[in-house]
């Protein structure tokens, strides 16, 4: 795995080297398309895997002493934390095993997280027929087959299975999990053992395809059962370390039976419990080539994270060992093997750091939201109070001006300073949280005095410019050298939602594109200045292109709906800048032209061995199942409006902007105003701001969240802006020379009427 090091190593590269390795990775891509097709006309099967699935198991319940059969598979073999997020928060075993059988995230339809059923036996009533003798019948089957084809994500239940039986082998379970994994379309397994101690060695060499439910671990919790609240009872670590350990010898079996040459796919496959978290994966076999899962880590295409994979790839992998080709309807990636020097304990240390550092973002990251938001409020509500009092004092008008403006930036820094903080290993603390509050804080600070420290402090819009940049930078060097900025960080994505794993998610396109914008805006404004119209445009465009290309490019930030809102809005801003009128027919234009872009990128992408899900796209629009897509983004889109507390801290913004921004000041001039005479391009940069959170909030599934984070860079700058120019307005009045006073005519009113 990757030292922290050399991952901050690989964050500072710079652009030209990765631009050099871009055709070389595409290259690869072609050659890659090459061996799938290949692989598409086996039809026989090549090798012998056997799954073994240990529902709960933790990289932390892994030592030498209590599971030495666990311990000596990861000195031989490669390791890695797994991903079992599947249509829950938390993955039941039942879940996880369907999950494998399909290749696409399942559930038990109206299961609670219990044992796997025990399965229909031969010689017993099955309503799908009999099962097979010696064999069984997953019980429940065409419920479940229905079910899962008419959730999101349409998965294919016995798919495995049926591959299986198509290129002439048969399957093995033992255990009744193990039914639900390798069943075929018709639930049924050829060969059924209850437990690995009833196994023979004539049933683990009978067939190429064998899966073994090792219960020992979740049985354990089944056991403890519930509190009257309905919260799971813990076990106590000897609890937990004497069912760790029989699970252990269970593996053990397996491992001394099995024939020579059998490929061990072992997965911690579901969690025990409410809270997800990241469990094992072990590989130790022989594919030919060079996948061969030696000492080391894994990853997988599926992740791009060194020492991560997800339980959909345990299907691809078992098919890849197996010689079958994967159907597109397996979504997963095989898991791709990693040397190393590092030693077994330190290998266990490091992935059970992974989980660690996984849950101490999610006992955070909502909070966080909930913190920045009504953060920025009071911000909004003390700009707004601090803007009535200014007084004739103008000591007391420069401390509550700069004051205001300090904090402002310091609102507008704290985006890029919650990915920042992911440079330094806040979660190994003995108390994570304040420390990773005060990194943030730390970060945030550092860019606040970066923005005030030069000579660009006395501009309006240079400041923010500077954190604008910042945060674009760091975003864009991030999702170019492995998105290790993006992982377990407030404002990016973990692997227990497992809603992604590399490129931009939903909120970090947004604060790339918000900044990226304005950034382009604000540099235009130099050349601008000086008359020269076409270079304003050339940094536009040059920036524009550049920004799209590290959002939508799938090696980078592999982001659909990004290109769609960002295409147009740099349109618009390219236009605005050099005083051009953007007409309703220029703007669905540019945003056609953005939807032809990312279709193009997605066709490339549809060609290449791993497609992301830009390919993915592409295949189902080319299949016709494109809509179904479509119209599930769209709804997400609108149940997004429920999610009130961004949808508070959007309608807090648009007030904001309104009533303190907007509305004239005592002055009778608005902030807003203010700022636009002092920048040429200030209004031309918010509203194309605007539009980018607008249209990135109708055309992705987040909705809703990407506005509010998009408000939330933007709002705190334009304040900033505001406030430095209502101060360098209030300073050249003071400056300025009084004008010759005239007598005061006397009064004829009374000194009430004087008063009116």
């Amino acid at each position: 795995m990757t030292s922290r090091g050399a991952k901050i190593a690989m964050f500072l590269a710079t652009l030209v080297t990765v631009l050099v390795g871009l055709p070389g990775s595409s290259a690869a891509q072609a050659g890659g398309a090459s061996a799938q097709e290949a692989a598409a006309g086996a039809s026989a099967i090549r090798g012998r895997v056997v799954v073994v699935g240990v529902p709960g198991l933790l990289w932390s319940d892994v030592d030498r002493e209590n599971t030495p059969a666990l311990w000596e598979l990861t000195a031989q073999g490669s390791a890695a934390s797994l991903s079992v997020r599947t249509t829950r928060v938390n993955t039941c075993p039942t879940d996880a095993w369907l999950t494998l059988s399909a290749g696409q995230r399942s559930r038990l339809p109206h299961g609670d997280c219990a044992l796997p059923a025990a399965p229909i036996l031969s010689g017993h009533h099955s309503p799908t027929g009999p099962p097979p003798e010696g064999g069984a019948i997953a019980p429940g089957w065409p419920a479940i087959k229905s079910d899962n084809a008419d959730t999101d994500y349409h998965a294919q239940i016995g798919l495995l299975g049926d591959a299986v039986k198509a290129a002439g082998g048969c399957t093995t379970a033992v255990g009744p999990g193990a039914v639900f994994g390798v069943g075929d379309g018709g639930g049924r397994v050829d060969h059924y053992v209850p437990s690995p101690d009833e196994a023979t060695a004539a049933d683990w060499a009978r067939c190429p395809l064998t899966a073994v439910d090792v219960d020992g671990l979740f049985r354990g919790y089944i056991d403890a059962g519930v509190d009257p609240d309905g919260e799971q009872i813990p076990l106590s670590d000897r609890t937990r370390a004497d069912a760790t350990a029989a699970a252990d010898r269970r593996v053990s079996q397996v491992v001394n039976n099995i024939p020579a040459g059998t490929t061990v796919l072992l997965a911690g496959l579901s969690d025990v419990g409410v809270d997800p978290h990241l469990r094992v994966a072990i590989a130790k076999g022989e594919a030919g080539g060079d996948l061969t899962y030696g000492p080391g880590y894994m990853t997988s295409t599926a992740t791009r994270q060194d020492g991560l994979v997800t339980l959909t790839d345990l299907t691809a992998t078992t098919m890849k060992f197996l010689g079958l080709p994967q159907p597109k309807q397996a979504v997963g990636s095989v898991w791709q093997p990693q040397p190393s020097d590092d030693s077994t304990a330190e290998r266990v240390e490091s992935l059970e750091d992974s989980d660690v550092a996984a849950q101490g973002i999610r006992t955070v990251q909502t909070s966080f939201y909930w913190v920045l938001f009504a953060t920025q409020l009071v911000l909004y509500g003390i700009a707004a109070l601090a803007l009535r009092r200014l007084g004739g004092d103008r000591r007391s008008r420069a401390r509550i001006l700069g004051g205001t403006r300090v904090i402002a930036l310091l609102g507008g820094a704290a985006p890029a300073a919650s990915f920042l903080a992911g440079l330094l290993p806040w979660w190994r603390a003995a108390h994570p949280t304040p420390v990773l509050i005060c990194t943030v804080l730390g970060f945030a600070g550092l860019l606040t005095g970066l923005a005030l420290a030069g000579p660009w402090r006395r501009s309006s819009f240079a400041p923010g410019l500077v954190i604008t940049g910042v945060t674009a930078g760091v975003l864009a060097l991030d999702v170019m050298t492995g998105s290790n900025l993006q992982l377990n960080t407030l404002m990016g994505y973990t692997a227990l939602v497992a809603g992604r794993f590399y490129g931009f998610g939903n909120q970090a396109f947004s604060l790339f594109a918000v900044a990226s914008i304005l950034t382009a805006g604000w540099l235009a404004e130099y050349p601008l200045r000086a008359g020269r119209k076409r270079l304003a445009l050339g940094i536009v465009v040059v920036i524009g292109a550049f920004a799209v290309a590290v959002d939508g490019l799938p090696a980078w930030g592999s982001d659909f709906g990004g290109v769609l809102a960002m295409v147009p809005a740099f349109a618009m801003l390219g236009l605005m800048v050099t005083g051009r009128r953007v007409s309703a027919v220029r703007l669905a234009s540019f945003g056609l032209a953005g939807a032809a872009l990312v279709l193009f990128i997605s066709f490339l992408n549809s060609r290449s061995a791993n497609p992301t899900h830009l390919g993915r796209f592409w295949r189902d629009l080319m299949d016709g199942e494109a809509w179904g897509i479509v119209t599930r983004k769209f709804d997400a889109m609108v149940n997004s409006l429920g999610y009130w507390p961004y949808t508070l801290a959007v309608a807090a913004a648009v007030v904001f902007l309104f009533f303190v921004l907007a509305r004239p000041t005592r002055w009778r001039v608005s902030l807003l105003q203010r700022a636009y005479e002092h920048s040429l391009t200030m209004r031309p940069s918010l509203i194309c701001a605007l539009a980018v959170g607008v249209i990135g909030m109708l055309v992705n599934d987040s909705g809703v969240v990407i506005l509010s984070v998009a408000f939330s860079l933007s709002t705190p700058l334009m304040l900033a802006a505001g406030v430095r120019s209502l101060e360098i307005d209030l300073r050249n009045e003071d400056s300025a020379p009084p004008e010759p006073s005239e007598p005061r005519p006397e009064s004829t009113e009374s000194p009430s009427a004087e008063r009116r």
